[in-house]
C-alpha cells in the first residue's frame, strides 16, 4: 500500500513538498519523515522494505499551502505527548488568518497552519483533563465541537491518532474502507501492483482505511461527507457524526470539490 501512496508524492500526483508516515507500537510510534518527494525520497525506500505491523498508521504526502515546503519542521505527521501517549495528526487542507491563543503546553515547531491546528487541539484535550486520560468518548465529543470552529477558517480535513483510535475529519475530500475476511486481491492505482490482502492479515483483522482518493481498484471505497467525522477503533467504525457546516463553508467546499485534491 505504501508503494501507490508514496507515488502520489511527486509522480503520480503533485504532493512533492515532503512526506511522513507514522505507526504505533502500543504508547509510543516510529515516525519517518523527508522534506522531500515521496516518490524519489531514499526514506520511503526504506520504509518499502521495513516491515509495518501496526494498529494505527498515520501517513501523509504534503503539497505546501502555508509554511516553507523546504525545512523538515512542516512535515507531517506531526507528533505531540498528551496523558503519557504519542499522539500523531496529518492535515489536509489551508485555514486562512487561524492564529489560536496558546495555552503554553504545546508549541508549534515549524510554521504550518496545520501545527497551530493541533497544538490547539491538544490543548483543548489537556484542558478537559489536565492529568488523567479522557474516554475515546469524550475525546471523540470534543473533536466535534473543535472541528466545527475550526472549519470556519478554511479547509480541514485531518487524521488524529493516539494508537488506541483513530479519528477522520472531512471538510471536503475523505474516502474510507473497511476490510475483513474473506480478504480479497486489488490493483493499486498509483503503481502496476496487485495485493492479496488474505496473504497479510489474519482471518480475525479487521481494518479501516482513510485516504484522501481510493489507494486501490476493485474495493468499495466510500465517500464521506463535508462535516463528518470518524472514531476508528480496533479497524472498526465505532461511530460517526455530522457536524454543522455553515452555509458560507459549504459554498467555499463545493468550489474546492471540483479542483483536483
Amino acid at each position: 500500500m505504501f508503494t501507490g501512496f508514496a507515488a502520489r508524492g511527486g509522480l503520480t500526483d503533485h504532493h512533492d513538498d515532503g512526506f511522513g508516515i507514522g505507526f504505533f507500537e502500543d504508547k509510543a510510534c516510529r515516525l519517518f519523515m523527508d522534506n522531500q518527494a515521496a516518490a524519489s525520497s531514499p526514506v520511503a525506500d526504506l520504509i518499502k522494505r521495513y516491515p509495518i505491523k501496526s494498529c494505527n498508521v498515520v501517513s501523509h504526502i504534503r503539497k505546501a499551502t502555508q509554511g516553507d515546503p523546504l525545512r523538515l519542521e512542516n512535515s507531517h505527521p506531526f507528533t505531540r505527548e498528551l496523558w503519557g501517549r504519542h499522539w500523531l495528526f496529518a492535515h489536509n487542507g489551508d485555514l486562512l488568518n487561524f492564529h489560536p491563543v496558546s495555552g503554553g503546553h504545546y508549541q508549534p515547531v515549524g510554521n504550518t497552519d496545520s501545527e497551530r491546528a493541533f497544538c490547539a487541539l491538544l490543548e483543548e484535550l489537556k484542558q478537559i483533563s489536565p492529568r488523567e486520560p479522557c474516554s475515546t468518548r469524550v475525546v471523540f465529543e470534543a473533536l466535534c465541537a473543535m472541528s466545527e470552529r475550526t472549519s470556519e477558517f478554511g479547509v480541514f480535513n485531518f487524521l488524529l491518532s493516539n494508537g488506541q483510535a483513530l479519528f477522520a475529519h472531512c471538510s471536503t475530500r475523505l474516502y474510507f474502507l473497511e476490510r475483513k475476511w474473506p480478504f480479497s486481491k486489488a490493483r493499486l492505482v498509483d503503481a502496476e501492483l496487485s495485493i492479496d490482502f488474505a496473504q497479510t492479515n489474519d482471518p480475525e483483522d479487521h481494518l479501516c482505511v482513510v485516504a484522501t482518493q481510493p489507494l486501490t481498484l476493485d474495493e468499495n471505497w466510500q465517500p464521506l461527507q463535508p462535516g463528518q467525522l470518524l472514531w476508528i477503533e480496533g479497524g472498526r467504525i465505532m461511530q460517526k457524526a455530522q457536524l454543522r457546516v455553515s452555509d458560507e463553508v459549504r459554498k467555499k467546499n463545493e468550489i474546492l470539490l471540483t479542483l483536483p485534491a
